[in-house]
């Protein structure tokens, strides 16, 4: 139970550095942690005309594989149903841009993967 606990207090830790590092980035952050019967997306922001789902992902070393990798398709048809789910419940237009991004932390360097995947029904 404790080592789950602190897994979530190291991530929790990581997906709060990621919005800091998001904001100095011009993203605007308008959720953290939003979850839903789907799941979960650890930050939704606006990055200008874009509406952007975050996925934060933190390695302490590469030998494992790069942070980025651990969104795999079955992560990201995840993400992209809570997506949908949230757009729907807001009352946001199919209109709206949208796009995916990965905050991979590999220690404490961050790395912003743009449009990292497309959306996976």
């Amino acid at each position: 139970m404790k080592e789950l606990e602190n897994k979530r207090q190291k991530g929790s830790s990581y997906e709060r550095r990621a919005a800091d590092f998001l904001v100095g980035q011009g993203y605007e952050i308008l959720e953290m942690n939003y979850r839903c019967k789907f799941g979960e997306i650890d930050i939704i922001a606006r990055d200008g005309e874009y509406l952007v789902f975050i996925e934060v992902k933190y390695r302490y070393s590469a030998a494992g594989g790069l942070p980025e990798e651990a969104v795999d398709w079955k992560k990201q048809r995840r993400i992209s149903q809570v997506a949908s789910y949230y757009c729907m419940k807001c009352g946001i237009s199919d209109a709206m841009p949208c796009r995916f991004d990965v905050a991979a932390f590999l220690k404490d360097e961050v790395h912003l993967i743009r449009n990292a995947f497309s959306y996976q029904p």
